[in-house]
């Protein structure tokens, strides 16, 4: 019993010590991938769509940015929770809005309700995904118009986005992976590892 206390102990102060850590490149690489994400989908907005004053930069993908740039090594921030969270949840809130439309005491809480279950259901949680959902029901304007669009553009087109700005500012540097856990990653790695194995034979 002494024993699990002092491991649970030791591993509690590993953790928060950790936690404490300021890691300014970490930081840096963080800020430039939410800076570039983010700022390539409002640069489109605001000049390629502001005629037909369509939506392509919606509030869950903030939330998304703090997951895939800050957290990269987060279950929650894998291509397959970004992506599939956000669209399974787009789906939801839209067929939600089809079905309710005006009461959105019931629509709300079943679009978010609703993607949760799915997102579980097919291991994409994602909780920026919730917004995307709510977003679906509750906004006013062009939204609720684009009906299921709203899937396609915005909610997939800047998951991408968002996406391909990861894989390239979560990989520059040897001490940041993503995705995390992947095939292709421990593929690319093992390749590297005999690449380099054959040249030290040489």
């Amino acid at each position: 019993m002494k024993k699990t206390i002092k491991r649970t102990f030791r591993v509690s102060k590993y953790v928060i010590y950790k936690e404490t850590l300021v890691d300014y490149k970490e930081h840096f690489w963080s800020f430039l991938g939410a800076f570039f994400g983010i700022g390539l989908i409002a640069f489109i907005q605001s000049h390629s769509l502001a005629e037909t004053e369509n939506i392509f930069l919606i509030g869950s993908f903030g939330a998304s940015s703090v997951l895939i740039y800050g957290a990269i090594q987060s279950p929650l921030a894998q291509p397959r929770n970004l992506v599939g969270g956000h669209v399974l949840s787009a789906l939801v809130g839209v067929t939600v809005f089809k079905i309710v439309p005006d009461i959105i005491w019931l629509s709300a809480p079943l679009a978010v309700a609703f993607s949760i279950v799915l997102m579980q259901y097919t291991k994409t949680l994602h909780p920026p995904g919730g917004a995307t959902a709510l977003i679906a029901v509750s906004s006013t304007g062009k939204i609720p118009e684009l009906e299921y669009w709203y899937v396609i553009s915005p909610v997939l087109s800047g998951c991408i986005i968002l996406l391909l700005v990861a894989l390239f500012f979560n990989n520059i540097t040897p001490n940041r992976s993503y995705p995390s856990h992947s095939r292709l990653m421990r593929l690319l790695r093992k390749k590297h590892a005999h690449g380099h194995a054959q040249k030290m034979k040489k």
